[in-house]
């Protein structure tokens, strides 16, 4: 893999409190055709699912997400990530994520922060968050001066909005949480996830 934005038109972000759920979480998405899941490393559960995925599901593409030090790249390394997502990015954490040999978005969320990579040879990013920082029409506006950058809208966007902004020809894919409601998850109804998940791989045409 050398992009994670290539795998499918959108990456479940997922919380996870209880690792229990992680893998059957996981086979839901791969079976509705979400085979990258972004697991954010917001709760103590987050590298144990990370692992118990890695190891219980290979035909997920499970990556750790909210990454913000080193520290929390070298552990997502040892547990088995397979790509790394960041909020935004400094020197440090940028170097550190180049240095994993694993694919990475930086988070990004103006036109100069897209540059500052464009420079340092990284295309790949996500635009957090979308649509506080100005949605649809903020990438649309990027796309002609920086064309060489694609991003992943992460931050607000929905099943409803989701389609605009793969409209987009800088936006291979989005990421978003509708597919994994809090209420499936403390439910295990692993039958609705699988059902979302499908609805959403569908956005790619």
């Amino acid at each position: 893999m050398t992009s994670v934005l290539d795998l499918a038109p959108v990456i479940p972000v997922v919380v996870l409190e209880d690792a229990g759920d992680a893998v059957p979480l996981a086979r839901a998405l791969v079976d509705g055709g979400l085979p990258a899941i972004e697991i954010t490393l917001r709760t103590p559960a987050a590298l144990d699912a990370i692992q118990a995925i890695a190891h219980g599901v290979p035909d997920a593409v499970v990556g750790a997400g909210t990454v913000l030090t080193p520290d929390n790249v070298a552990a997502a390394v040892a547990v088995g990530a397979r790509f790394l997502i960041s909020p935004g990015w400094t020197d440090r954490l940028l170097d550190a994520m180049r240095g994993s040999g694993l694919p990475f978005l930086p988070g990004v969320s103006t036109a100069s922060e897209t540059m500052a990579l464009l420079e340092r040879g990284v295309t790949d990013l996500k635009f957090f968050p979308a649509e506080a920082a100005g949605g649809t029409a903020y990438l649309r506006s990027l796309a002609s001066p920086l064309p060489r950058a694609r991003f992943c809208p992460t931050g607000g966007v929905d099943a409803a909005r989701a389609p605009e902004y793969l409209a987009l020809p800088n936006v291979p894919c989005v990421g978003g949480t509708w597919m994994v409601p809090q209420r499936a998850l403390r439910e295990g109804a692993w039958d609705e996830v699988a059902k979302l998940a499908r609805e959403a791989a569908s956005l790619g045409g």
